[in-house]
């Protein structure tokens, strides 16, 4: 559950991901590039966040889909990226490195972060979340089918944009909840992207029925943040 809630969050950033890249002033706040070493290495850490807090770094992948004939199927075609970005077929369109990570916390298990960090040229990061605030405004209901073995399935989905400060540090901010609401639970995902110069790390948690899913751990948000930061100025 943890490494696909990453999945799917990051899947929403990454689906806006096939128009032109333009020049922003992204390039003024990150003088360089994250490669996949230098973004490993501004992960967080146990000793970052102190006493309670436990980091696991986990693998990234988007293997976890099947066939492309299981292929989800939104039934309204703007959502579609959504979906697809799950296991794209353009994997250029995506980042140029990516980082996963958890961070429990003893005092409060259930509200375990799961992070999702991602590097891109100058320019993409701003752009990609310009595309992702339009794209909330697009989806904010929608339902989906599968094919191949597991045909007719369907599931509905909710995004909701939330109203969130920008993290100090950060140079831009967005939150939002995805739910999926297919089974006799409802499933939610709560979310903040913060844009860091050239670096966008999505920050979410998880809940299940009437618990909602918490607010990502400030802590967490801006200890991370900042590390983004401090990498990019080299």
């Amino acid at each position: 559950m943890p490494t696909r809630s990453v999945r799917v969050l990051c899947c929403v950033l990454l689906a806006a991901g096939c128009t032109t890249v333009t020049p922003s002033d992204d390039r003024a706040a990150a003088p360089r590039e994250l490669t996949a070493e230098q973004l490993r290495a501004a992960v967080l850490s146990d000793g970052d966040l102190g006493q309670g807090y436990v980091v696991t770094v986990m693998t990234p992948g988007h293997g976890e889909t099947g066939p492309g004939n299981d292929r989800e199927t939104a039934d309204v075609p703007a959502c579609q990226p959504v979906l697809d970005a799950v296991a794209p077929a353009n994997p250029a369109a995506g980042p140029l490195a990516e980082t996963d990570l958890s961070v429990a916390r003893s005092a409060d298990p259930g509200a375990a972060v799961y992070a999702g960090l991602l590097a891109f040229r100058p320019g993409r990061a701003a752009q990609l979340q310009d595309q992702l605030d339009k794209l909330l405004t697009q989806c904010t209901a929608f339902t989906s089918s599968t094919g191949g073995v597991q045909k007719g399935v369907r599931t509905k989905h909710r995004l909701t944009r939330l109203d969130t400060p920008t993290p100090e540090g950060a140079d831009g901010a967005t939150a939002f909840t995805l739910t999926n609401e297919s089974g006799a639970v409802v499933l939610s995902q709560r979310a903040l992207l913060a844009r860091t110069g050239t670096a966008l790390a999505v920050f979410s948690t998880v809940g299940v029925g009437k618990e909602p899913a918490p607010a990502p751990d400030d802590r967490v948000v801006r200890t991370q943040v900042a590390k983004l930061r401090k990498a990019q100025q080299g």
